[in-house]
């Protein structure tokens, strides 16, 4: 995905690389995850919040006094509860108090049992179950001012003043909305008895961090969501599954995956299977695709093989914006070829299933250094979505990610696709050079 500059104020010190070799605290925590059970009376009351004190702090007493509420959003995807896992543990382990927010945005507005205290042992098992353990909701309430006004009165009762979100950038856009209206919500709940003004004082300030959930890979600030890996894992398995049968009978297959405006999963599927074609929305075919695919998918066999396979992302367009569907390109292939054509359409068992351990991973470093972005925040702190760049976890500013983001929705509906891959990043761009290399035969020249 495309590449951001790291701000130094949201990535102090070395992005704290979480390796062996990386002296960092958050590398010492990740270290110490699976070998330190939470100490007895660590955790203190998050009604008492003192002032930080001056100098440096360890570790286990840094968050002494805070309270963590952590959540996810919008549709699950593999390795959400590795870092749900992190949270806990590194919440637990440096003092703080930290929460399930359970069913995503709609139990942090309906509160009452929907938020209760996480403990070190809550969280075990969990490494390498898919999904998300503590649920994941649609929320039109958290839409509204008055829900808005709901959640916080439930943080502020708790004494919750950090919230950690895991989800795709509409989870993440209205977390950053929620922490800047803060100020104004205090203020509206304070007028109407909702809390005291200890309450208001003790929470005068909301921190967020995001981490980035979503098998699409469509969020633009780091190489790799959660979930994607794990995705692209099942959908590999169906494709070779596919293959043998498709060979048996002489067959071409048209695959439908995921990924809405984002042609990732597409993409690398075609890479890594061989695909005979691939639509993505980021560049669509040329307009004469049709007689384009159907001598490609005729020279393919001509030359021997016994099948075709067609990968086609759930929001492939053409250059006009007119969206081409399985179901369009098997008539073609019908009517034109007279091919026994098949559509399979994966659906949701790319968003099902374990993890993969990359995606464990991941989520477990994510979810370390978004308890430090947490802990070190300051009211003066903006808002910060925890990536992967290279090997590194680091922090940059969530709402500039969000809006190149956009970006690209933007360019595409704008028919600016070269822009559109451009915005991508560069990995995006040589992925698709490298499969245009390897699956498109160079015409030969004519003899002379």
């Amino acid at each position: 995905m495309v590449a951001l500059p790291v701000s130094p104020a949201l990535s102090p010190g070395l992005g704290r690389l979480l390796a062996p070799a990386a002296l960092s605290v958050a590398a010492l925590l990740l270290l110490l995850l699976a070998l330190l059970p939470p100490a007895p009376g660590r955790r203190r009351s998050a009604g008492k919040m003192p002032p930080s004190p001056e100098g440096p702090r360890h570790p286990e007493t840094l968050g002494v006094g805070k309270a963590i509420a952590v959540l996810t959003s919008g549709g699950d995807a593999q390795g959400m509860n590795a870092a749900v896992r992190a949270v806990v543990r590194v919440g637990i382990y440096t003092g703080a108090k930290v929460f399930f927010v359970c069913e995503g945005y709609q139990g942090l507005v309906d509160g009452g049992d929907h938020i209760k205290e996480a403990t070190w042992d809550s969280v075990s098992m969990m490494l390498q179950l898919g999904g998300t353990v503590i649920g994941s909701a649609r929320c039109q309430d958290f839409r509204t001012r008055e829900g808005r006004l709901r959640a916080a009165r439930n943080l502020v009762k708790r004494g919750v003043t950090n919230l950690c979100v895991i989800g795709g950038d509409g989870s993440l856009t209205g977390a950053d909305t929620f922490r800047a209206e803060w100020g104004g919500l205090l203020a509206e709940l304070l007028k109407n008895g909702g809390i005291t003004a200890e309450e208001a004082q003790r929470s005068s300030h909301l921190n967020i961090v995001g981490m980035v959930g979503s098998i699409d890979n469509d969020f633009c600030g780091t190489d790799m969501t959660i979930g994607t890996d794990s995705a692209l894992h099942r959908i590999m398995e169906i494709v070779d599954a596919i293959t043998t049968t498709a060979q048996s009978h002489q067959r071409t297959f048209v695959l439908e995956v995921m990924g809405r405006h984002c042609g990732y999963l597409a993409l690398i599927t075609a890479l890594a299977c061989g695909a005979d074609w691939v639509f993505i929305p980021e560049s669509p075919p040329e307009d004469d695709w049709e007689e384009h695919l159907c001598r490609r998918l005729t020279e393919t066999r001509d030359g021997g093989s016994r099948l075709n396979i067609i990968i086609v992302a759930e929001g492939a367009i053409d250059k006009h914006g007119k969206a081409i569907t399985s179901d369009d390109i098997k008539a073609l292939v019908v009517k034109r070829l007279g091919y026994d054509t098949r559509v399979t359409i994966l659906g949701h068992v790319q968003r099902g299933g374990t993890p993969s351990a990359f995606d464990r991973i991941l989520a477990s470093r994510m979810g370390v250094e978004a308890v430090m972005a947490l802990l070190e925040g300051t009211p003066d702190t903006p808002a910060c979505v925890v990536s992967l760049s290279g090997n590194q976890a680091v922090r940059l500013p969530l709402m500039e990610c969000v809006q190149v983001t956009k970006d690209v929705t933007t360019a595409m509906n704008e028919g600016r696709f070269e822009d559109a891959l451009k915005l991508r990043g560069r990995s995006f761009q040589n992925n698709w050079n490298v499969y245009k290399l390897l699956a498109h035969i160079r015409p030969r020249p004519a003899p002379r």
